[in-house]
C-alpha cells in the first residue's frame, strides 16, 4: 500500500513547517515548496496526490500558477487553495480554474484532515487508482511517544492477515482502533463487520455466524457478510459457551457450513477482537487462551488516556472541531488554565469521557473561551470512588481529603506487598507501629486478618 503524497506550497515558513508536521504525523508523505519555481519542480519530480496552494505568494501567485497548470493540462490531482484573507471573488475564480476546495488560514486540525480525506477520495476517483489511504477521522490523534508507537504498531500489523486482540479500558477507543486497523489494511475496500459478542444468543448463534440456506439460497451470516474483510468481535470475553463452541469449531476447520446446507464454505475473514484489560475470570481467560492460539491473535494494548495526557490539548482541539461540525454547535476554545487542569485529570472513562465533556461544554453555549471555573462545573468529583488511585480526580478534592485518599491507597497497596503483616509494613513505610495502627484505623484500612506476626 503506497503512502499518499501531499505537496504544500506556501511562502510562509511557519505554515509549511506546521502543515508538514501535522500531515506527517497522520502518516502522509509531505513535500513543501516556498515559491512557484520550487512547486513546478516538486510536482514533476514526485507527482503529488493532493496539493495545498497558497494564493498570495511574492513571485507568482497561486491563482496564476493554478491557471498555468490548467492550461498545460498538468492538473492531475486535487488542488486546495489557501488564503489568510481571501475574498468571494478569489474563491470563485479558483473554483472556475479547477481548484478542489478553498480554505482560509489558519486551518483547524479537523478541517485540514477533513479536506485531505475528501481530496484523496477525489484523487482516487479521478485517476482510477488503487492508492490506499487512511480515513483521517479514524487515525489516532496525538504526538506523544505512546501514540506514535501505537500508530507504527498498527501500521505494521495492517499489512498482514494476522488476527489482533485489542486490550484496553472502557472508553479507551478499542472499537475505533479496530476500524483504523482495517482501514490501513490492503483489503480496506472489503467489509468491516462489528458484532457485540454478548449479543450472540445460544439459540441462534450458528445461524448468526454461518447463515441459513432456504429454498436453495443462503441468507448470509456474519462470516459471509465479512468475507475477505474483517470480522470484529467486540468484548470477546462476553461470548456464550455455545458461541465459543461454534466459533472454535469453525476456526479449527477453516471452513463452515450454513444451517440446513450440505455445502461447506471457506472461512475467509480476518478476526479482530477486543477485551477489557481487567478481564480475570478463569473461564474467560481459558477461552481467550484457546482463541488466541487458534486465531494466532497478536495482542495490542490500547493505552488509557492518562498515559498520554500530554496529547490532551490536541485531543480537545480535535473533538471541538469534530463535535462542532457534527452537531452544528458554535466553536469554543479551552483556555490555558482549563487545558492544564484536564492534562492532570485522571480520565477514568478515557477518550470517550473527553469527547462527551467537549460536547456538553459546546452545547451549553457561553463565550468563545472555556474558563477553568466553567470547566470545574462539568467535572464531577468522585469523593468516595473505589477506583484505583490513578483514576481518581484528587485535584477536585480539598487538600485533607486528597491526602487521605492517597494515604489509604498507598497503605493498602503496601500492606498487600507485606502479605498483611503490619510489622513489616511499619518498617517498609518508616513509621512507628503504634502510630501506624492509629493511621490504618483512621483511614478505614482493614489490617486485622494479617496483623498477627
Amino acid at each position: 500500500m503506497s503512502t499518499p503524497r501531499i505537496l504544500v506550497i506556501d511562502d510562509e515558513a511557519d505554515i509549511r513547517s506546521t502543515l508538514r508536521q501535522v500531515l506527517s504525523d497522520e502518516g502522509y508523505t509531505v513535500e513543501v515548496a516556498a515559491d512557484a519555481a520550487a512547486a513546478r519542480s516538486a510536482s514533476i519530480a514526485n507527482p503529488p496526490d493532493v496539493i495545498f496552494l497558497d494564493i498570495w505568494m511574492p513571485d507568482v501567485d497561486g491563482i496564476t500558477l493554478l491557471r498555468e497548470w490548467q492550461a498545460q493540462g498538468a492538473l492531475r490531482c486535487p488542488v486546495v487553495m489557501m488564503s489568510g484573507h481571501g475574498t468571494v471573488e478569489t474563491a470563485v475564480e479558483a473554483t472556475r480554474l479547477g481548484a478542489f476546495d478553498f480554505v482560509e488560514k489558519p486551518l483547524s486540525l479537523a478541517k485540514l484532515l477533513s479536506v485531505v480525506d475528501r481530496a484523496l477520495k477525489a484523487s482516487l476517483s479521478q485517476r482510477g487508482s488503487t492508492l490506499g489511504f487512511v480515513r483521517t477521522e479514524l487515525a489516532p490523534v496525538g504526538k506523544s511517544q505512546v501514540i506514535q508507537q501505537l500508530r507504527v504498531r498498527m501500521q505494521q500489523l495492517a499489512s498482514t492477515r494476522s488476527g489482533v486482540l485489542l486490550v484496553g479500558e472502557v472508553g479507551s477507543g478499542r472499537d475505533a482502533y479496530a476500524r483504523y486497523l482495517h482501514t490501513l489494511s490492503p483489503f480496506s475496500s472489503a467489509p468491516f463487520v462489528t458484532v457485540i459478542s454478548g449479543s450472540l444468543n445460544d439459540s441462534d448463534v450458528a445461524r448468526h455466524l454461518r447463515g441459513t440456506e432456504r429454498d436453495g439460497r443462503v441468507e448470509p451470516g456474519l462470516y459471509e457478510q465479512a468475507a475477505e474483510g474483517t470480522l470484529y468481535l467486540s468484548g470477546v470475553d462476553g461470548l456464550s459457551p455455545e458461541a465459543q463452541r461454534v466459533l472454535l469449531a469453525d476456526i479449527q476447520a477453516g471452513a463452515y457450513t450454513p444451517v440446513n446446507s450440505l455445502q461447506s464454505r471457506p472461512l475467509a475473514v480476518r478476526f479482530v477482537c477486543s477485551v477489557l484489560s481487567n478481564t480475570e475470570t478463569a473461564t474467560a481467560s481459558q477461552f481467550l487462551r484457546d482463541l488466541i492460539a487458534y486465531l494466532n491473535l497478536v495482542t495490542v494494548s490500547v493505552p488509557p488516556l492518562r498515559e498520554y495526557a500530554e496529547d490532551v490539548p490536541d485531543l480537545l482541539r480535535h473533538y471541538v472541531d469534530q463535535v462542532a461540525d457534527e452537531y452544528r454547535l458554535p466553536l469554543r476554545r479551552f483556555g490555558v488554565a482549563a487545558q492544564n487542569r484536564l492534562r492532570n485529570y485522571p480520565w477514568p472513562a478515557n477518550v470517550r469521557e473527553l469527547r462527551n465533556l467537549v460536547h456538553r461544554l459546546l452545547a451549553s453555549g457561553g463565550g468563545p473561551e472555556i474558563s477553568l471555573a466553567e470547566l470545574e462545573g462539568e467535572l464531577t468529583p468522585q469523593v468516595h470512588s473505589q477506583e484505583a488511585l490513578v483514576k481518581q480526580d484528587l485535584l477536585s478534592l480539598p487538600l485533607r481529603e486528597a491526602r487521605e485518599a492517597f494515604e489509604r491507597a498507598y497503605l493498602q497497596q503496601q500492606l498487600l506487598l507485606c502479605n498483611g503483616k503490619v510489622g513489616l509494613l511499619a518498617k517498609r513505610v518508616g513509621m512507628e507501629r503504634t502510630h501506624l495502627y492509629r493511621k490504618l484505623r483512621a483511614l478505614g484500612v482493614d489490617f486485622r486478618q494479617g496483623s498477627e506476626e
